[in-house]
This record gives C-alpha cells, structure tokens and sequence, in this order.
C-alpha cells in the first residue's frame, strides 16, 4: 500500500486537522477489514482451543488471518504519519508483509491443496518468506526484497489455484472455496503486478475478504452438518441402548432360596458388560456375567450374541461346564477378532451348593461369616479357540452366603495417581456389606469404585446373590 502524498509531508510541515481526517477516511475500508480479519483468527484461534483438539485447518487459518489483519493495519496512512520517521517500525511493516503468507502455505497443505511432492517447494518458499522477514528486521528495508516477494507470490497463487482444478471430484464445499481463493488469487496477482499503474489498487484485501467468507460459510456448513449427524447418531445410540438393556433382566428375580441385586454402569451409553439370569426357580438358579473386549457399540453387537448363545444353552443350565463349552462353539469365528471372558454360577438349593465355572473371567468372590475367599475355576477366554472343554467347581451353601460376580472395570478403575482399585479393595468393600442387603450392598460396592475413579473408564458390572437356605 502506498502512503498517501499528505502522508510524506509531516517531516516539513504538520498536518492540519483536516487532512488528517481525509488521511483518515481514506484508511477506513483497511482499518474495518483489519479489524475483521484479526477478529477472525481470535475466534478462529478460541474455537480451537475450546474443542481440546489440534486442528490445523483452523489455527493455519488464524494465524494467516491475523498477519494479514495486521499487515493492513500497518500500511495505512494514518500510523504511518503517526509513526513516520520510526526505523523499528518500518522495518516491522515490513517484515509482517514477508511473514504472512508462511502460514498461508500451512493452511493451503492442511486443506490438501499441495500435493505431497510440492511439499518441498513449499518448504523452500517457506524458509525464503522467513529469510526475507529476518533479513528486513536486521538490517531494514531493501526494495529489491520487496521485489523477491512479489515474484514468490506471483509465482505461489496461481500455481495453488490451478491445483483446485486438478482435483478430481470434489464435493460443494470445496467447490466455494475454489471460487473464494480464485477472487483473492485474481486480486493479489493485480496488486502486486500492474495495480501500482491503475487507479483501482490495493484491492487485494477484498479478495481476502471473499475468500474468507466462503471458508466462514463452509465451515458453518460443515459445524451445521456435523450436528445434525450427531444428532442422528445419538439418537441411534440411545435406541441401540434401549435394546441393549431389553436384552438383560428387568428385574432380577428372588425366592426363599436366594436373592439377586444386579447393577450395570456402562462407561458409554452401550457398552460389552452382559449379564442375565439363565434360570430361576423356587430352589435354584443360574447367574451369567460376561464382558467382551472393546468399548462402544462393537462390543455392544458381540454381547448380543452373547445372549443368544448362553439362551442356546439354557439347557445345560446346570452345568457350568458345558453351558460353557457350548457359549464357546457358538462364538467361535462369529466375532471378528473380539474376545468374551465369561463366569457362570449355579446356585443349587436343593444340593445346597454352588458350581461354578468360567472363561477368563475374574474370580467369584464367596462371603461368610465376614470372611470373603475366592471361588477360581478358569479356563481359555471364549471365541478363542473352538472346542474347548470347561471344568467346573462344587462348593458347599451355608445361609447367610453371598457371591459376588463382577466385570474387571471394577478393580482396574484407577483413581488420578494412576493406581488401580484393586483386589484387596473390593474384597474389603465387599466385606463391609455383611450387614446390608443384596441392592444396598451392589449400591455400596459401586459407589466405592466410583468414589475411587471419579473418572470412568470401562464398564462397571456387579451381580451379588444371597443364598438364604432353608
């Protein structure tokens, strides 16, 4: 931008009031587009930071938008007469003018408009927009610089525009951008060639302008688009929840043999946690608690066949074992590479006992008389390997037992240190729940855990069961 001829005139004579004021009005498009541009990266800039992710679309875009807003504000006339005179500020104008495409040839590789061979062109144009920017504040202006720049500009934008329309199909977004950085790559080409020679010159912050408003409108576009996908998907994934819990009980059953309290977190709203009660009658019945390997809705689709293969073996309810086995060749090949530890336990009143067996799974935890042991009968995880044949344990019932079934979520919660819940923990809060019935005690032991990780992450399933006897 060139000084207006009262601009030059402040190391003779001081201006008056009004030719400052024409002086003035005469900047007024650059001081509002400066402005502009600079609110751009700010915003630009906190949507960034807000968001907790790198985006480098967007912080290439408000650095690019901020030199450039400051570059105007240091070609106009009016700080020029203020400052006229000053070398540091001089050599800043400058130098701002050299740095401001740098992050110009960032945003135009993140939106993938340099191709990965043009990357070292582009490093090299970088190094020199560096050099040249060093190199005025060092030693100060140099107009064959200003020429050097010009050439690299000429040379950059149009090579850049003739890159969008090498593109092969390309969607509208893109398309507006195209025509916003043809605008701008028309404007600068002029102002830095022949604009110097016509009356319309210095029209190249315009073409920024437009440019930007195409990007404003294709990111509010893409922000619009994206919750709306968002939102679809939540509803998707409350549905897909619904369904999930439809698949467990609704209420867990109860006899004068035995009570059940079941409590289900999932860390998202669908999670790999499973249980269900195979088979419940007056004098026995048959607890399964599972957990597939993952998070999110793929594991929630493998607990779904989780469900359909234990009901395939409501048969061998009571039989751990062999329920097992059969889980086992039902899952096989079926589950794309995931992983099922399972437990299973029957409580047999009529027998007054227990047998249980399991798949990987952490052990069952046996409380009596205040003291917990633990019930261990392990064998390969399901879906790993086909024909695999499970052993199970018999242990005696005394009234007054409990067992506690539970997913690993619970003692790998790790509180802000880094250290795990643990074993001990959980043997400890399940201790404490001799006194409490079996849903004030599943309460107790999750709000423990809870307490302990403020911050979940996994699944948190617990199933206790009272055997009350005779």
């Amino acid at each position: 931008m060139l000084y207006h001829p009262l601009a030059m005139c402040l190391i003779d004579a001081p201006l008056t009031a009004s030719e400052v004021l024409r002086l003035f009005h005469r900047d007024e498009p650059f001081l509002f587009l400066g402005a502009a541009f600079t609110t751009v990266a700010l915003l630009c800039a906190a949507f960034s930071l807000l968001r907790r992710k790198f985006d480098a679309l967007l912080l290439w875009l408000a650095g690019f938008a901020f030199l450039y807003g400051q570059r105007l504000w240091l070609d106009t006339n009016i700080l020029g007469v203020t400052l006229n005179g000053e070398e540091l500020f001089g050599r800043i104008r400058w130098a701002v003018g050299f740095l401001t495409p740098v992050p110009a040839f960032f945003f135009f590789q993140s939106a993938g408009l340099i191709p990965r061979r043009g990357r070292p062109f582009m490093f090299v144009l970088v190094f020199l927009f560096l050099g040249l920017a060093a190199t005025t504040l060092m030693v100060g202006r140099i107009p064959l610089l200003h020429t050097i720049n010009n050439v690299l500009v000429i040379a950059a934008l149009p090579w850049l525009l003739l890159r969008t329309y090498l593109q092969g199909r390309v969607s509208r977004d893109f398309v507006i951008m195209r025509w916003g950085l043809l605008c701008f790559v028309v404007l600068a080409v002029w102002d830095n060639t022949i604009g110097d020679l016509w009356r319309w010159r210095n029209i190249e912050p315009y073409g920024f302008a437009v440019f930007l408003c195409c990007l404003g409108y294709v990111a509010a576009y893409r922000t619009l688009t994206r919750d709306q996908e968002l939102g679809e998907i939540q509803k998707e994934l409350e549905l897909a929840r619904t369904i999930q819990l439809s698949l467990m009980p609704g209420t867990c059953p109860s006899s004068d043999a035995f009570q059940i309290a079941a409590r289900y977190v999932p860390m998202k709203l669908v999670a790999g946690d499973f249980y269900d009660v195979i088979a419940a009658e007056a004098d026995h019945v048959g607890l399964l608690i599972a957990d597939v390997s993952g998070h999110g809705v793929p594991a929630a689709l493998i607990a779904s066949m989780v469900k359909m293969a234990a009901v395939s073996q409501r048969d061998n309810a009571a039989h751990p074992a062999q329920l097992l086995s059969g889980m086992n060749r039902a899952l096989c090949g079926n589950t794309q590479g995931q992983y099922v530890t399972a437990a299973y336990v029957f409580v047999d009143g009529e027998s007054k006992e227990l047998r249980y067996a399991a798949a990987g799974h952490p052990s069952m935890m046996h409380l009596r008389n205040g003291t917990v042991s633990e019930i261990a009968e392990n064998g390969l995880l399901l879906a790993a390997v086909d024909g695999i044949a499970y052993t199970e344990v018999a242990v005696s019932l005394e009234p007054g037992d409990r067992l506690l079934l539970y997913t690993d979520g619970l003692v790998e919660a790790r509180n802000a240190a880094g250290a795990m819940f643990g074993e001990a923990a959980l043997i400890a809060a399940l201790a404490e729940t001799a006194r409490l019935g079996p849903d004030a005690a599943a309460d107790s032991i999750v709000s423990k855990v809870q307490g302990w990780a403020p911050l979940q992450d996994d699944d948190l399933t617990v199933l206790v069961c009272d055997y009350a006897g005779d």
